[in-house]
């Protein structure tokens, strides 16, 4: 016997059921940890208000007598970043390794109190961040959620297709059938919810994906560019901005991350006569002076300073605004304080705009509430469509098996679907790579299935 020709609507249908058991805990994971991250402007003062609020007074220490006090009370803590007040009521920060942990220290800027600590590893915040990125078990964490994320894309446009009414009335396709019950109401509610929060997903997904360390570090680095002159005059060194970044911090711009990190010039100087560094730093300038220079050169309150960690390192200020029009990535060579790049948003590409743009429009913090509402639906759009999605499984799935959907006997469109496909191959690599594992898998199943049912027939 000739196996069976197979329509595009059931092989979307169980291409969507594919990645919807894979996408499924993923999702509902992403949006739970988002909308914790989401709140992070309210959660905080509520969790921490007696370390990040003071009173205010009439005088301020300054920057260095802020990190002396820190440094008295932690002599033993390496510290690497400093984060202002970014208001008048606001402790300062300082972030510090001791004693093989990380920590921010909390100290009072006008009485140069020590407030308390907080491990930066182990917050509600920091754990909500790293298990959205990286699941908190690193790259292969990272691979998974671009991996999740891509067949999310997948999810959509599968899913879209087969909503499309082809003729069906508005009910069950705009708006749920509320008195309907069972397996049909699910159905509808999975559907319309999908179909409504499907642009929005889109951009969740790709705004997120942009972070990944694979699909996202190809994207920047093919889209990414700044004029090469930008960087003439300035001794780099070969490390780039994002090694400030990390699973738990947001330092620089995604912008900045595929940038050179300079070299602070009379170390850089020695080092390309001697070869190699000649030890850590010892910075000439004060903590002081470089909070100056973010003053003097207008950047945003909430920015942050990274201090050097080598001979030849520099002060890196940068703030990454809600509104990205505010960004600002200043280095600062750590001996003589010049600012030897600083990075805003009218040197950002076309390219480097849309994605930061994006990027806080996902976060939430473009719009304030306003933004912070439209994605708390959101993520509750698609918890409702993941949770329906298992449901509508659930109640069709057969005694003791997985319920695969099944194959008809319908004209084929192998055109369309291997276009999509690949498509989706070229666009995400990661994706494209799991595409060819899984149809291997699905179609071995299927030979063994037909040519079980071939043996089965009374003609054969």
């Amino acid at each position: 016997m000739t196996p069976p020709k197979i329509s595009f609507y059931n092989l979307a249908w169980r291409w969507h059921f594919y990645a919807g058991l894979f996408v499924a805990p993923f999702m509902v994971l992403l949006a739970l940890t988002g909308i914790i991250y989401l709140f992070k402007p309210q959660l905080d003062p509520l969790m921490y208000g007696d370390l990040l609020k003071v009173q205010s007074a009439e005088h301020a220490l300054s920057a260095d007598e802020q990190l002396l006090r820190a440094q008295a009370a932690y002599p033993q803590g390496t510290i690497s970043k400093y984060l202002p007040p970014v208001d008048a009521t606001s402790s300062a920060q300082f972030v510090m390794l001791n004693a093989g942990h990380e920590l921010t220290v909390f100290v009072d800027p006008y009485r140069g109190t020590v407030l308390g600590e907080q491990d930066a590893k182990t917050n509600l915040q920091a754990i909500a961040r790293a298990l959205h990125g990286e699941l908190m078990i690193g790259t292969v964490g990272d691979r998974l959620v671009e991996l999740a994320a891509g067949w999310g894309v997948m999810l959509v446009v599968s899913g879209l297709y087969l909503w499309w009414p082809r003729g069906k009335s508005a009910a069950g396709v705009l708006w749920p059938r509320l008195g309907s019950r069972g397996r049909l109401f699910w159905r509808d509610l999975h559907a319309v919810t999908g179909f409504w929060g499907a642009a929005f997903l889109l951009v969740m997904l790709l705004s997120g994906m942009t972070w990944t360390g694979f699909w996202g570090k190809q994207y920047a680095e093919l889209w990414n560019r700044f004029p090469a002159a930008m960087w003439n005059s300035v001794p780099q060194s070969d490390q780039q901005a994002r090694i400030l970044n990390t699973a738990t911090q947001q330092t620089v711009p995604w912008a900045m991350e595929n940038t050179p990190m300079p070299m602070s010039g009379e170390h850089a100087e020695h080092m390309n006569h001697a070869g190699m560094s000649q030890g850590p730093a010892a910075p000439s300038i004060r903590l002081q002076h470089v909070m100056d220079l973010a003053t003097a050169r207008k950047v945003e309150p909430g920015y942050s300073i990274t201090f050097p960690t080598t001979a030849e390192g520099v002060f890196t200020i940068a703030v990454f605004a809600n509104d990205p029009r505010n960004d600002a990535t200043l280095h600062v060579d750590q001996y003589t304080g010049k600012v030897l790049a600083d990075v805003r948003w009218e040197h950002y590409n076309g390219v480097a705009r849309a994605t930061e743009v994006g990027v806080m429009l996902h976060e939430g913090k473009m719009f304030g509430w306003v933004n912070q509402i439209l994605v708390l639906l959101i993520c509750l759009m698609i918890l409702l469509s993941a949770v329906s999605g298992v449901v509508i499984w659930w109640k069709r799935r057969p005694q003791g098996g997985l319920g695969v959907p099944p194959l008809r006997h319908d004209l084929p469109k192998w055109k369309t679907a291997m276009v999509i496909m690949l498509g989706l191959a070229i666009i995400f690599p990661l994706v494209g790579a799991s595409l060819v594992l899984v149809w291997v898998l699905d179609r071995l199943l299927l030979s063994r299935l037909w040519g079980q049912r071939e043996s089965a027939s009374p003609s054969s």
